[in-house]
């Protein structure tokens, strides 16, 4: 028997009068399991691997709620493994975050096993004076594994002018293996920062890319022959992108990138 999940979990935060974010929503579904622990920095919530996969077939959707003023940390509690199946399998997050408020969503790495056909979507909505950031990990294949096909994209808005459109396709080895895209890479990351106070000075160096947005944001993209390396290279990214603005830079605007392997 063929096992395939839909699942719908969703979290809501708020801001309480005394300033402090609470979760009046955290429904959990299916291998989506959602778990609130020690704030780090408002309220955190842990997603919690229910069951393996996402395997073929599976169809998961998180949604995330961040009202006025509050503050969320998503973290999760383990790498999620991509597993083949019957089709492809589909994570979708939707996010809106409030006037004031902050999302810090930074999951550890996707694995695309040999096999899997997955594709990964971030829809997020951003208003008036939100901040974000937003932080993927995507190991290709485990140890001695050839990496199965692996489709992410993300699309920000602030009030409703898109910030930046984003997306990295790996469906085909011929291609994404060749030295003129990922070459020996074996993990792909990224950090999306926005907000005010960030750098607009771009930046490169081995493996690495620091990237002002026309709008207020940064994007961070690495590459690596290992987990380990990638994040450091993204921790030194995001180090960079961090950097007060200087004054008299651009307001906001668009910016449309799209990668296609």
């Amino acid at each position: 028997m063929t096992r395939r999940y839909t699942a719908r979990a969703a979290v809501t935060a708020t801001c309480g009068a005394d300033g402090r974010t609470r979760l009046p929503r955290l429904r959990s579904d299916g291998p989506l399991a959602l778990r609130e622990t020690a704030p780090l920095d408002g309220a955190t919530v842990y997603l919690v691997g229910a069951a393996a996969g996402p395997l073929g077939g599976d169809d998961l959707e998180l949604e995330l709620l961040v009202e006025a003023g509050a503050r969320l940390t998503v973290r999760s509690a383990a790498t999620t493994l991509a597993l083949p199946g019957d089709g492809a399998s589909r994570m979708t997050v939707r996010a809106e975050v409030g006037p004031g408020a902050h999302l810090d969503f930074a999951p550890e790495p996707t694995v695309a096993a040999a096999g899997c056909h997955h594709r990964a979507a971030a829809d997020i909505a951003l208003r008036g004076g939100a901040t974000l950031r937003w932080y993927e990990e995507l190991v290709l294949g485990r140890h001695r594994e050839q990496p199965g096909r692996h489709t992410s994209r993300f699309d920000v808005t602030i009030d409703g002018v898109p910030l930046l459109r984003h997306e990295l396709r790996l469906d085909d080895p011929a291609v994404y293996g060749s030295r003129a895209v990922l070459g020996d890479a074996r993990a792909a990351g990224s950090v999306l920062l926005a907000g005010p106070g960030l750098t607009r000075e771009p930046h490169t160096a081995d493996g690495l890319a620091v990237l002002p947005l026309a709008g207020p944001g940064v994007l961070v993209t690495a590459l690596a022959a290992d987990s380990a390396t990638l994040r450091r290279r993204l921790a030194r990214g995001e180090e960079l992108a961090s950097r007060p603005e200087p004054a008299g830079s651009v307001g906001p605007g668009r910016y449309d990138a799209r990668v296609t392997l």
